[in-house]
């Protein structure tokens, strides 16, 4: 771990923001701490790539525009879609928010553009026991006290449209009540008659108010509307949050509105919101909540905070619409499911991605060695109360007997064909040996597993959950020459990944069976890592590269075979000719070809983009190139030291196999490489007299 914390503290060397400790500081006073460096709202602006008008201001916490952003990007590929569900909690919960906020700082870690979406806590359960839902540790959600209280008005504008509706019921039945049909009729009415006993809907407040759960409104007169048993509930039980967490967007919302059942007719009829001529004033009311606040994490990654529906009564997940915001904006997005996986992720699964279309790339299961231990037969756990000694001391048995729920929550998530990575939420009293089991019991059902220790230590503490989704795969199309593919595959290996980049070309290799320039010269590279030092193929499909024939016609040099064709279509070991030409063979004949072949195919397909043929011949311009970036993260599926010790041991042999006659012996891709670049930073980079003379050449024209 990068960091060590010295009387509470870590203070970056490069950066000077300072970690606190969440076993000696509290949420507050790091949430605190961390919005003292905050970035500005423009700077976040710009990092997302927004414009100033998709920018509605509100303090530190603006909206975004859901609209015009998405009418802007709706042609711009999704990025990658990860959920945040949870094993059977305690009471106490396991995470999920926390996991979802270290996930995203974890992530952020790697150098990604990462961001999530996240519920709004209600006044209610905030004002109560259960606290502000923003994370805790370095793993929360800020500003805490704007994100905690009110955040900009949803839950208000909530409140409002569903209370005018109730305003709406009352006022209908008071007039059907004091007039009659004649009357209703002059005013473009229609007798609705509403039975007073099935009212389906009551008030909303914000908060948790026991002594309105039921009430009598309209003691009076007669024009004090009509008397009846009525009630209150949270504002968050309003089936407007529902409706507002599955809302793809405004016209939606306000169908959906219209179809409320606010109550049933005497004939048991259904009335709703459009029979009470209400349901537009309620849009109305509801016009801003459909787009999401920007908050942030303590590591200053933007979070959409959206929506709040409880799990219990409704799908407990933050919006759609935040969702369908977030994959436009972010690469990577990070969202969670209310309660554990048997409710949350199958709401998440069976309504939401239903509803939306989206579909998750990867979902997270959060489990706590606490909570293994209370499904193994561990002692009663009581809010409020002083956790047992065995949730606080080693108990390998109660652990290992509790998996049992975590391996059925993994059962359900892999109906829906997903693998899921299990996340162990570590707590600082959990020991070495109980993660250490933990990990040995996934392994041996098949379960990617990875310890996450972001509530103490934030994003740093999050590395090995970010980097357990073992493959990541991005497409590129429209894109023009990508320089020297090496430099993809060294990053992705010193960052411990594997790596497999691709990319087509113009027509500038002759297919086999043919003279004409008909595929690409597609280059391909692939990427080890390695502790000795990465090992990088980087290559083209011809047996030269365009470059090196150019160097070596102006050194006036000849090939050692015969590797393209003349203008007259003879084979030629003449560079200048085949460069004059233009018709490059691919390596190794009919199979190179092949190679060639797919790997345009394959670049194609994946980023929906052109093919060489479309791109054309190089004197059309290399332009509108597709471009395949694969990494792989090993270590989430094998264990790598067994397999780096078996890779060295395989080097070593091809070290120790005898050269031939003039030879330098067998070496690995990339060590060639290594000990090129070495000498180059010692002596210099090798440029011949021509190329050199052009560059003072375009030097001097350019000033």
């Amino acid at each position: 771990m990068a960091i060590e914390f010295k009387d509470g503290k870590y203070v970056d060397p490069k950066t000077g923001r300072v970690t606190l400790d969440p076993t000696v500081y509290k949420d507050w006073q790091i949430a605190e701490e961390a919005e003292k460096n905050l970035p500005s709202v423009d700077y976040f602006r710009e990092k997302l790539g927004l414009l100033p008008e998709e920018i509605i201001p509100y303090g530190k916490t603006p909206k975004i525009d859901f609209i015009k952003v998405m009418k802007r990007l709706k042609d711009k590929p999704d990025g990658k879609f990860i959920e945040v569900t949870a094993i059977t909690p305690t009471p106490f919960g396991e995470g999920k928010s926390t996991v979802s906020l270290g996930l995203i700082e974890g992530l952020g870690k790697l150098g990604l553009n990462v961001g999530g979406a996240l519920r709004q806590p209600s006044g209610g359960p905030t004002m109560n026991v259960k606290g502000t839902a923003a994370g805790g540790g370095n793993a929360l959600l800020m500003p805490m006290t704007e994100f905690s209280l009110g955040l900009t008005g949803d839950i208000n504008d909530i409140m409002n449209a569903h209370n005018l509706a109730m305003v709406a019921l009352n006022a209908r039945m008071q007039h059907e009540r004091n007039n009659n049909d004649e009357w209703l009729a002059k005013k473009g009415l229609k007798r609705l008659d509403i039975d007073p006993k099935r009212v389906e809907m009551g008030w909303v407040m914000d908060f948790c108010a026991q002594g309105l759960r039921n009430i009598i409104i309209g003691i009076g007169g007669r024009l004090d509307g009509f008397m009846m048993e009525s009630k209150f509930g949270i504002a968050v039980g309003s089936e407007l949050m529902a409706i507002l967490a599955v809302a793809r967007d405004l016209k939606d919302l306000r169908e959906r509105i219209g179809k409320i059942v606010v109550a049933y007719s005497r004939s048991g009829e259904p009335v709703t919101c459009d029979d009470l001529e209400v349901a537009g004033a309620m849009t109305a009311w509801m016009r801003n909540t459909i787009n999401p606040t920007m908050c942030y994490s303590v590591e200053h990654q933007p979070v959409l905070v959206h929506a709040g529906p409880f799990a219990n009564i409704a799908i407990g997940q933050s919006s759609v619409i935040a969702d369908r915001l977030a994959l436009k904006l972010f690469d990577y997005h990070v969202t969670e499911s209310g309660f554990a996986a048997d409710i949350g992720f199958e709401k998440f699964w069976n309504v939401k991605t239903r509803l939306s279309g989206l579909t998750p790339n990867v979902s997270v299961l959060v489990a706590t060695v606490r909570a293994l231990k209370m499904h193994g037969g561990g002692p009663k756990v009581t809010p409020g109360a002083p956790l047992p000694k065995e949730y606080t001391e080693e108990n390998l048995e109660l652990l290992e007997k509790g998996t049992c729920n975590l391996f059925h929550h993994v059962n359900t998530i892999k109906k829906s064909g997903i693998n899921p990575v299990v996340c162990i939420n570590r707590f600082y009293t959990d020991t070495d040996a109980e993660i250490a089991l933990l990990k040995k019991l996934c392994k041996e059902h098949g379960v990617r597993c990875a310890e996450s220790n972001h509530w103490r230590y934030g994003g740093e503490g999050a590395i090995e959950l970010a980097k357990a989704h073992g493959i990541a795969c991005v497409a590129l199309r429209n894109n023009s020459h990508w320089l020297r593919a090496g430099r993809y595959g060294l990053t992705m290996a010193d960052a411990g990944l594997m790596g497999i980049c691709f990319t087509n070309t113009c027509m500038n290799l002759t297919a086999w069976g043919t003279l004409e320039p008909s595929t690409g010269n597609n280059p391909i590279t692939f990427a080890i890592p390695r502790e000795k030092g990465s090992l990088v193929m980087d290559m083209a499909v011809s047996q030269y590269a365009y470059g090196k024939l150019e160097i070596m016609a102006q050194e006036g040099k000849m090939l050692d075979t015969p590797c393209g064709y003349d203008a007259d279509g003879n084979p030629t070991c003449d560079p200048q000719k085949i460069c004059e030409s233009g018709r490059m063979m691919p390596m190794a004949m009919w199979k190179g070809s092949a190679l060639s072949i797919m790997l345009d195919l394959c670049a194609s397909m994946l980023s929906a983009g052109r093919t060489s043929r479309m791109i054309g011949l190089p004197s059309d311009g290399e332009k509108g190139m597709s471009q395949v970036f694969i990494a792989i993260h090993p270590a989430a599926v094998v264990d790598m030291k067994a397999v780096e010790a078996q890779m060295e041991e395989t080097i070593a042999f091809l070290h120790s196999l005898p050269p031939i006659e003039g030879g330098c012996g067998v070496h690995a891709p990339g060590e060639g490489f290594d000990r090129t670049r070495a000498k180059n930073r010692e002596n210099g980079i090798p440029v011949t007299e021509e190329t050199w003379c052009k560059i003072l050449e375009l030097g001097r024209a350019n000033g």
